[in-house]
């Protein structure tokens, strides 16, 4: 219901503002306000999306994962929609979102609202360790390398192998 409002209340406030701002400046004006703001937007889209990537490509390089890096590219997306749509208030909100420290601190909210929906997926992040976890109630998939589970589907041929530390909690 709530995003329902959203698309609702925010294109009738948009469309006062434009209204408002079209009756100050003129309807000329005003269109050519929204082009501009959007050409500016999407440059500066452009290169806070290319930072974002290099930061993410050298994060997995040294081993790591990313997710601040990919909590800010959803941040980015977000902000090139609300940018592209005609309007000043979602203009505002859109360039917001292209300041680093804006973003980088509506990037930990957003990590903090989906941690909990990746601790239930199975794995936590502890440093540089994942834990397995599973909510009560749940068995354990079935794990080819678990020495106490026989492996069905065998396949003699060449194995990848991932290094990585884990802890069991039972």
């Amino acid at each position: 219901m709530p995003l329902l409002l959203i698309f609702i209340v925010v294109p009738m406030i948009e469309l006062a503002v434009l209204i408002q701002v079209g009756s100050y400046i003129g309807v000329l004006w005003t269109l050519a306000l929204i082009f501009i703001t959007a050409i500016i937007g999407v440059r500066l889209l452009k290169l806070q999306g290319l930072s974002t990537l290099m930061r993410a490509q050298q994060r997995l390089a040294e081993g790591g994962i990313p997710a601040q890096e990919l909590a800010e590219g959803f941040l980015l997306a977000l902000a090139g929609a609300l940018l592209l749509t005609p309007g000043f208030l979602t203009d505002a909100f859109g360039f917001s979102l292209l300041m680093p420290g804006v973003r980088g601190a509506m990037a930990g909210s957003v990590m903090k609202m989906l941690k909990p929906k990746m601790v239930m997926g199975g794995f936590q992040q502890h440093g540089n360790s994942y834990q397995s976890h599973q909510p009560p109630g749940h068995e354990q998939p079935h794990n080819p390398f678990h020495p106490d589970q026989k492996d069905i589907h065998r396949n003699d041929g060449p194995k990848n192998v991932i290094e990585g530390d884990f802890k069991r909690e039972d």
